[in-house]
C-alpha cells in the first residue's frame, strides 16, 4: 500500500448540520491534497455528502440513544476512500436501484444510483452495532492501489 498523503475525520449527531460541515472538511483536504484532479474532487466529494445525507435521511438507531455520523477520508496518491458510519444503526441492507425502474417524476431511488456512478467501488458492511459505507474512486491512471477497497 502506498503512503496516506492527507486524511479527514469528522464524527457527530447524524444531522443536515454536520452533513454540512463536510463542505469545509472537504475544502481543508483539497488544500492539503491539491494534487487530486478537479474531476475526482467533485465526483468524490459528491458521493461522499450524498452518502452522508442518506444516513441521515434513512439510517434508523439502534436504540434510544441519537445516531452519530462518522466519516473517515483517506487520500493516496491513486485512490480517495471514504468510511461513512452509521454510530449506533440498526442493522440495515440497501440495495440500488435499477436505473429504469426510476421513474422521471421519482424523488427517491436516485441517491444509490448516483453514488454508484461517482465512485470505483461501494461497500456496506455492519461492524459490532455500526453500519460502514466505503466508498472509493481510483484515479483514471490507477491499476495498484490499496486492497481493503
Amino acid at each position: 500500500m502506498t503512503e496516506v498523503l492527507a486524511r479527514s475525520s469528522r464524527q457527530g449527531l447524524a444531522t443536515a448540520a454536520t452533513v454540512d460541515a463536510l463542505h469545509d472538511d472537504f475544502e481543508a483536504l483539497w488544500l492539503e491534497a491539491g494534487f487530486v484532479p478537479e474531476m475526482d474532487r467533485m465526483a468524490f466529494s459528491t458521493a461522499v455528502i450524498e452518502a452522508a445525507s442518506n444516513v441521515v435521511q434513512h439510517a434508523v438507531p439502534a436504540s434510544e440513544t441519537p445516531l452519530q455520523l462518522g466519516v473517515d477520508i483517506t487520500i493516496w496518491s491513486r485512490r480517495l476512500e471514504a468510511r461513512i458510519s452509521e454510530i449506533g444503526a440498526a442493522p440495515s441492507d440497501p440495495e440500488m436501484s435499477n436505473p429504469s425502474d426510476i421513474d422521471d417524476e421519482s424523488e427517491s431511488g436516485r441517491g444509490m444510483n448516483l453514488i454508484h456512478a461517482l465512485v470505483s467501488t461501494v461497500t456496506f458492511e455492519r461492524h459490532g452495532e455500526d453500519n460502514v459505507w466505503v466508498l472509493c474512486r481510483d484515479s483514471d491512471s490507477s491499476q495498484q492501489s490499496p486492497a481493503d477497497c
